[in-house]
């Protein structure tokens, strides 16, 4: 009966080119009116977002909610910083882990679950040149034999 109902609003793919993501974290988003309905018409970004950790506290900063169009008065600033909803284990275990040399966190993507709009985000450490490097190679192998693998089943 728990269906997990989830429509994706935005994705970061390139937080998975240049970091591993060693956990992932459900943070709910406190927002206002129209950027809820702005977000429902899919108009969001996380490309440029980072998160940052103050007095106990998560807030997201560059993410980009475009005004919604019929709003007015009440669109708030695109670029607001908006708090995250943590509980209070996970910021903590956020903070003691952030503090490590290396490691950051990044969102991932947005969604709506329950009619609640969720960031998830993710514990992340910074990849080298190589391992992008290595990354690419290795999709690039699986590519060419999901390749000969359709044309061997064709024949």
């Amino acid at each position: 009966m728990a269906k997990e109902d989830k429509k994706l609003v935005a994705n970061n793919k390139k937080a998975y080119h240049d970091y591993f993501i060693e956990e992932k974290y459900e943070a709910g988003l406190v927002l206002h009116g129209t950027e809820v309905k702005s977000l429902r018409m899919g108009k969001c970004s996380i490309k440029e977002a980072f998160i940052r950790l103050e007095n106990g506290e998560a807030f997201i900063y560059g993410m980009h909610i475009s005004p919604y169009e019929k709003g007015n008065i009440f669109n708030k600033d695109p670029l607001r910083v908006k708090k995250l909803l943590l509980h209070k284990h996970q910021i903590r275990k956020l903070i003691g882990n952030s503090s490590e040399k290396g490691y950051t966190i990044v969102p991932l993507q947005v969604y709506f679950s329950d009619g609640r709009a969720k960031l998830e985000i993710g514990l992340a450490r910074g990849k080298k040149l190589y391992d992008k490097r290595q990354d690419i190679a290795r999709k690039d192998q699986k590519r060419e034999a999901e390749k000969e693998l359709k044309v061997r089943l064709r024949a």
